[in-house]
C-alpha cells in the first residue's frame, strides 16, 4: 500500500460535478514508421502489456480511509482491465484539427472512474493527415508534470524497433486491504495530525499567501505578519492583486480544447536577439495575445493579470516516486503592456523576481499549509478556498495558468509509430477559466490551451494570436 501525500489528496479534493483533476496529452503519431504502417488499438494494448510491470501507477487503484480519517491509499486493482482503460474512436469525415480538438474536449470533460485505476487512453483514427491520434488521460493525483513525462518515457522508444526493457521494480501498492484494516489505519493515524500541524507551521505561516489557501480571510495579514517576524523588517514576497476577468469566474463541466504549434527556433532567436529566456519568451507571447484577447472584448484591465506558473521541486533522489512534488508560484502578467519588447523586457525582470521568491520557499510549502486541515474535513476545506477566490470582489487568486515544459529534441516512437507532436491537456478550476501548457519537441513549441466552454467560445483566436505576438518580437533578417 502507498498513502497519498496531502497534495496528491488535495487534487482529489477539488473534484466536483464541474471541475475536474485529471491532465493528459493528445500526441500525433506516424503509423507509416510502425511494423506493418499501422498503429491502432490492438498495437497500443500490446505496448501497454509489454510494459504495465514496469508502470505500477496504471495498475493503482484508489482506497478511501473509512469516515475520511487519513488520506486515502493506493492498492493494487486484482482486477485490472486493460480493455476497459484503451478505447478506440474514428473522427468523422473530413477529420480536421477542429474536429480533433472538439473530440479531446468532450473526453476530457468527463470524469474519470474512482473504483478503477485514474486513467484511459483513446487511439483516434480517420485524421484528415493519415496520422493517429493518441490521447492520455490520468488523475493529477498520480502524477505531476515531470513524473507523467517518466510514465510516457516509459512508453516511448528512441528507435521504431523498440527496446531492451529493464526489470521492473517491486510493486508499491500491495495488497487491497479491508474497510477494517483502513479504518484501523485511520485510527492509528489520527494522533499524528497535530504533530504534523506543529512540525508544518514555521515553514508554512510565513508563506500561506503564496498557497491555494491565501484566499481565505486574514491568510494574507497572517502570513505578512509571520514573514516580517521571520524575516525581520526585509522585503517579503511580491504582493500581487488579480484583476477580474471574465475567465475567472466558476466553471462550467464543460471544456473547450485548441492546439497548436510555435517554431521554437524563432522563439530562440527572439531570446538571443534581447538576451533573455526561452521561458520570458513564452510568457511574454502569452502576455501579448491573452491581451489581444482582452482588447477584443473590452476587458482589458490597466494592471497586470497575475498568472499561475507551476514549478517543479522534485529531487533526482524523488524520480520514479510518482506523485506530486511541485510550487505555485505567481508571477504578473503584463497584458497592461502594448510595445512587444517593452513587455517582453518587464516579463524577464518580474519572473527573475519570481525565480527568487521560489528559491526562499519551503519544497514542501503546500503539504505544509495542507497540514493545517484534518482530512475529514479535507475535501470540504479546499472547495471552500476555491469558493473565496470566486465570490471576492475583483480579486481572483490567479488569472490563468501558463506552463512552459521541456521535451527531447530528438524523435520518439510508441509502439514504432513516430511522436510528430505531443499537445497537453490540462485543468481549470473555478476562478480559472484558462490554461495555457506548451511542450517543446522536435524543434517545435506544442500548445495546449483550455478553457471553459462558455467562457471563451472563441478561443482559437488566442492560438492565432500566440503566432502573432512571436513575429511582433523576431529580429528584422539581415541584408
Amino acid at each position: 500500500m502507498r498513502q497519498l501525500t496531502s497534495l496528491d489528496a488535495q487534487f482529489l479534493a477539488l473534484e466536483n460535478a464541474r471541475q475536474a483533476g485529471h491532465v493528459g496529452s493528445l500526441a500525433i503519431l506516424d503509423p507509416s514508421t510502425a511494423p506493418g504502417g499501422k498503429l491502432g488499438c490492438p498495437q497500443v494494448k500490446a505496448l501497454l502489456r509489454e510494459r504495465l510491470p514496469l508502470l505500477p501507477p496504471l495498475r493503482w487503484r484508489l482506497a478511501e480511509v473509512p469516515l475520511g480519517l487519513d488520506y486515502p491509499y493506493w492498492v493494487d486493482d486484482g482486477e485490472f482491465d486493460l480493455d476497459y482503460h484503451v478505447r478506440e474512436l474514428a473522427l468523422a469525415h473530413p477529420g480536421n484539427d477542429s474536429q480533433l480538438a472538439e473530440q479531446t474536449a468532450r473526453i476530457m470533460s468527463r470524469p474519470l472512474d474512482r473504483a478503477r485505476p485514474l486513467w484511459e487512453l483513446y487511439v483516434i483514427e480517420g485524421l484528415e493527415s493519415g496520422m493517429v491520434g493518441v490521447l492520455t488521460k490520468i488523475h493529477h493525483a498520480v502524477v505531476d508534470g515531470l513524473s507523467g513525462a517518466e510514465i510516457m518515457g516509459l512508453l516511448l522508444d528512441l528507435a521504431p524497433e523498440g527496446r531492451e526493457l529493464p526489470e521492473p521494480e517491486p510493486n508499491s501498492a500491495g495488497h487491497s486491504p479491508g474497510q477494517m484494516e483502513l479504518l484501523a489505519r485511520g485510527l492509528l493515524g489520527v494522533p499524528r495530525y497535530p504533530v504534523r500541524m506543529l512540525r508544518s507551521l514555521p515553514a508554512a505561516i510565513p508563506n500561506l499567501d503564496q498557497t491555494p489557501f491565501g484566499t481565505l480571510p486574514g491568510a494574507g495579514t497572517l502570513s505578512k505578519i509571520a514573514s516580517r517576524l521571520s524575516r525581520g523588517d526585509g522585503p517579503g514576497p511580491s504582493d500581487l492583486v488579480a484583476p477580474k476577468t471574465s475567465f475567472n469566474a466558476e466553471v462550467s463541466p464543460h471544456r473547450r480544447f485548441v492546439f497548436g504549434k510555435l517554431s521554437l527556433a524563432d522563439v530562440k532567436a527572439v531570446k538571443n536577439a534581447h538576451g533573455v529566456t526561452v521561458n520570458d519568451v513564452i510568457v511574454s507571447i502569452c502576455a501579448g495575445a491573452v491581451r489581444d484577447w482582452l482588447l477584443a472584448h473590452d476587458e482589458l484591465p490597466d494592471t497586470p493579470l497575475v498568472a499561475q506558473i507551476p514549478v517543479s521541486v522534485r529531487t533526482s533522489e524523488e524520480f520514479g516516486t510518482f506523485g506530486n512534488r511541485i510550487l505555485l508560484m505567481a508571477a504578473p502578467l503584463h497584458t497592461e503592456i502594448e510595445d512587444p519588447v517593452e513587455r517582453l523586457r518587464e516579463t524577464h525582470e518580474s519572473l527573475l523576481v519570481m525565480k527568487e521568491r521560489h528559491r526562499a520557499l519551503p519544497a514542501a510549502l503546500l503539504q505544509d499549509a495542507n497540514h493545517f486541515v484534518p482530512p475529514a474535513v479535507f475535501a470540504r476545506a479546499a472547495r471552500l478556498t476555491f469558493a473565496f477566490s470566486t465570490s471576492r470582489p475583483g480579486r481572483p487568486t490567479w488569472n490563468l495558468v501558463i506552463s512552459n515544459v521541456p521535451g527531447p529534441q530528438f524523435p520518439l516512437y510508441l509502439a514504432g509509430a513516430r511522436l510528430e507532436a505531443n499537445y497537453p491537456v490540462s485543468v481549470i478550476t473555478d476562478g480559472m477559466g484558462l490554461n495555457i501548457t506548451v511542450m517543446s519537441y522536435m524543434g517545435s513549441l506544442d500548445f495546449g490551451l483550455v478553457v471553459d466552454r462558455d467562457q471563451m467560445p472563441d478561443l482559437d483566436r488566442l492560438m492565432a494570436w500566440l503566432g502573432d505576438e512571436l513575429v511582433k518580437l523576431s529580429p528584422a533578417p539581415r541584408g
